[in-house]
């Protein structure tokens, strides 16, 4: 048994360490709230498990271990993370994670409540406690204003609990340690995996990793700063794709076990070559390409073959040639989805080719694996922006004559006067196909531009200026594939004005990729990276989204990938283009991936269940189970609007028996409206009528922060006068809503492009 505060002592003088294969921190502040709780309530908190070991080879994270015994910290170290930092007010040495997790928590000495800061609630009251600065100062700080501002006999009664919370230091935890000299690495690391079966599991990555810290310490900070300047520039890789880079390099082999036969100063040596070789093809996916960050860089598999053909070839390409033939098979193997299953076979089947036959051989084989046809054809180009054909899209306005649909000039940096930005717009807007049951987020309605808000490029019809921009930069369409027939720009023939464009943008890939091949694409100076700023889309659907995904990063859950493609790993066939994709579930490394898809029809979700994601149809699904998860990890309960049964008093906003009752058949009535007129059943709506009444349904809608599933569906249809919002703005029910909420009704209506009569 040892004290918290004893525990804490021994992590700053590091007698307690962090072994280097432990993952980072991954806890989110509902966690970190239901942690502070269940100590000051004095319930369980668990067990931590300790590896006791004298032997100086073993790597710890963020210090040395030196000479002596020391404690490796097995199971706890989100919670000892999380109780260091709330005490202390800083993270650990040891720590690797985001430090919002833990930052800013306070404590209600009344309601005896924990939360995170908010101006707005905690704000001139008193009664929230920072808990950092009651451990650092004590609770008599506090004292003596609340004695100012409620008395003396209920500050002491403040005092108490304060006095409770900062006694949690004097907390014991039972301590239970692996010993013995002879344990090695990997046994330990299999009995982390056992105990710790509910939190984060090590990966084949990880246990190499140790294995090469335990050699090298600093290999995981030379990554790391690797990974961190790549990101300056836009790309994002891990520490699992670098670690299978350098292992290609030094051993040209796929599996992290031939890592066990590198020793520290040949890993040193190929984790500066794989790094040097990624910064090569980068440089030449960038500049020759135009593929300039993240979002538009696919397959990271892809880039460690063409890191493995550059050791194989010194580090360079042999010319231009070369160069653009690498290319074209990078291209190729990123829009073909060549690593989306078997990817370590597959991976060590392309580290043999190359080894015998270069590049020419990688593009035999990839062709042989399509039917012998490495061709673009227009149905690729349907989808989204989340499918793998939107990075060609990119790259050909990037590396061909694509101009300007305002000015005419052509869209480089050098020609740009507004420097290095640029806008992506939608040709036909997302408000003008309401109704049409069509996406406006489909590849063949982008457009690049640097300014088109005075031509109403984004918000008006194309009809309405395309004709007039053709007219003052003849040949413009043609530059960025947009078809020239008038009668295609009319809302009504949209989904033909995608299957013309799209005709014209495989035609220009095919023969941009075939120039490559061939060594006769045109050239011009290297491309110098752009920014392109995506318009926000203006779909309510959309907004549910990025309101969603703001929420759980604020509240410490890990960034998803949005409007990304999900790939079968056993066919590489396409399953989902999903909105959000959590690859390594909410919480990094903590339960399953979890896949945000709000076109069900069109994903294949028995096999997405079958592969263990957790699958989500709609946005309130995904958020009520975060919100269920972080009232379970926090220990409170929600706070459900109360029932307010037909016929009941409207005390609080006026109205009588009478309206009530009138709102209450409006809500009923729209319900079968929206099932009979606009051919959608709201799902959950009649449920939550009989649990809250119509005005609780009602108030709890409008106090979400973005507008309901059914909301967006009858957007969709048309038909936002069918919404709860629309009710609630008849003149007849004002008086049972606050001003607040007859705002916040009137602001999404008019939003999202609601005309009120009148």
């Amino acid at each position: 048994m040892a004290k918290l505060s004893q525990i804490l002592d021994q992590v700053d003088s590091e007698t307690i360490l962090l072994p280097e294969f432990q993952r980072g921190y991954v806890w989110n502040r509902d966690q970190v709230r239901g942690l502070l709780r269940s100590m000051y309530l004095g319930h369980p908190v668990g067990s931590l498990l300790l590896w006791e070991t004298a032997d100086p080879a073993v790597s710890a994270r963020g210090s040395s271990a030196g000479a002596g015994t020391y404690q490796m910290l097995l199971d706890g170290q989100q919670r000892i993370t999380s109780l260091y930092g709330v005490i202390k007010g800083k993270p650990p040495k040891f720590f690797d994670g985001d430090a919002k997790a833990f930052t800013g928590l306070y404590f209600n000495v009344d309601s005896q409540e924990f939360m995170f800061h908010s101006p707005t609630r905690m704000s001139g009251e008193p009664r929230w406690v920072d808990v950092t600065q009651l451990f650092a100062k004590g609770p008599a700080r506090f004292f003596a204003r609340l004695a100012s501002e409620y008395g003396e006999d209920l500050a002491e009664a403040y005092l108490d609990r304060m006095n409770r919370l900062h006694q949690i230091t004097e907390r014991e935890f039972q301590q239970e340690k692996i010993t013995g000299a002879d344990r090695d690495v990997e046994e330990v690391v299999e009995i982390f995996n056992r105990v710790n079966s509910g939190g984060t599991k090590l990966s084949k990555g990880d246990l190499a990793l140790a294995q090469v810290c335990a050699q090298w310490p600093d290999a995981r900070k030379e990554m790391r700063a690797a990974i961190d300047r790549w990101e300056k520039r836009g790309y994002k890789f891990n520490l699992d794709w670098l670690l299978r880079t350098t292992m290609a390099v030094a051993t040209g082999k796929a599996r992290f076990e031939q890592l066990a036969k590198v020793g520290a100063e040949e890993f040193r040596d190929a984790l500066e070559r794989a790094v040097a070789h990624t910064d090569t093809f980068l440089e030449a996916v960038a500049g020759r390409l135009g593929l300039d960050h993240d979002r538009v860089l696919k397959s990271r598999a892809s880039l460690i073959v063409a890191v493995r053909l550059l050791e194989l070839n010194g580090g360079e390409f042999d010319d231009r040639s070369h160069r653009d033939k690498v290319l074209y098979w990078y291209m190729h193997s990123a829009l073909w989805g060549r690593y989306s299953a078997m990817t370590e076979s597959t991976l060590q089947k392309d580290f043999d080719t190359v080894a015998r036959s270069g590049v020419d051989g990688l593009i035999a084989t990839l062709e042989r694996s399509r039917s012998g046809a490495l061709a673009v054809r227009p149905h690729d180009f349907e989808g989204t922006q989340g499918t793998r054909f939107y990075p060609l899209l990119y790259l050909l306005m990037r590396s061909g004559s694509a101009r300007d649909l305002v000015t005419g000039r052509e869209l480089t940096s050098a020609a740009l006067e507004s420097g290095n930005q640029l806008q992506r717009q939608t040709l036909f807007p997302t408000a003008l196909l309401r109704g049409h049951d069509a996406k406006a987020d489909a590849i063949a309605n982008f457009c690049f531009l640097v300014d088109g808000d005075h031509l109403g490029i984004g918000q008006a019809a194309p009809e309405e200026y395309l004709g007039r921009i053709e007219a003052e930069n003849p040949g413009v369409l043609a530059s960025q594939w947009i078809p020239a027939d008038p009668s295609l720009w009319r809302v009504e023939r949209y989904r033909d004005f995608l299957a013309a464009r799209r005709e014209m943008l495989a035609e220009a890939a095919q023969a941009f990729l075939e120039g490559l091949r061939e060594g006769t694409a045109p050239e011009e100076e290297k491309l110098s990276p752009l920014t392109v700023v995506a318009e926000e889309a203006g779909d309510p659907r959309s907004v549910q989204v990025r309101t969603l995904v703001e929420e759980l990063r604020e509240a410490g859950y890990a960034e998803p990938e949005l409007d990304t493609v999900i790939s079968d790993p056993g066919s590489g066939r396409v399953i989902a283009e999903a909105e959000a994709f959590w690859a390594e579930g909410l919480q990094r490394g903590l339960g399953k991936p979890v896949v945000l898809e709000l076109d069900p029809e069109q994903a294949d979700l028995p096999r997405l269940q079958e592969l263990g994601y957790e699958v989500f149809t709609s946005v309130e699904a995904l958020s009520g189970f975060v919100r269920r998860s972080a009232q379970e990890a926090s220990g409170t309960h929600p706070v459900e609007v109360p029932a307010e049964p037909v016929g009941s008093a409207g005390e609080e906003h006026g109205g009588g028996d009478d309206t009530e009752k009138a709102f209450h058949q409006a809500m009923v009535s729209v319900y079968e409206r929206a099932k009979e007129e606009a051919g959608y059943t709201p799902s959950f709506f009649l449920g939550m009528l009989a649990d809250l009444g119509a005005l609780g349904t009602a108030r709890k809608l409008l106090a979400a922060p973005a507008v309901s599933d059914g909301f967006s569906n009858l957007w969709e249809r048309g038909r936002l006068d069918l919404t709860v919002e629309a009710v609630v703005l008849r003149p007849e029910f004002a008086e049972l809503f606050t001003a607040e909420e007859l705002d916040r009704a009137r602001g999404r209506l008019e939003q999202f492009g609601y005309a009120f009569a009148g």
